[in-house]
């Protein structure tokens, strides 16, 4: 199981993580950061199969994943 770790507070709530997912675990959640956008979260962590491609589209490199 992966593990993901956001940087929320550069998270401009773009959504790109969540469209590239294949697994849809990815959401955009109620949080919201310093800059006043909504910030991402897990929402289904069992299911991560830790392809990273969320990591790869996000253009504020927000995502870290751990294996």
């Amino acid at each position: 199981m992966a593990e993901l770790k956001f940087r929320k507070e550069r998270c401009k709530g773009c959504g790109m993580c969540v469209e590239t997912c294949p697994r849809g675990v990815i959401t955009i959640g109620d949080e919201i950061n310093r800059l006043g956008y909504a910030t991402v979260k897990v929402s289904e962590p069992d299911k991560c199969i830790g392809c990273a491609l969320c990591a790869e589209m996000c253009p504020d490199i927000v995502i870290s994943v751990f294996k």
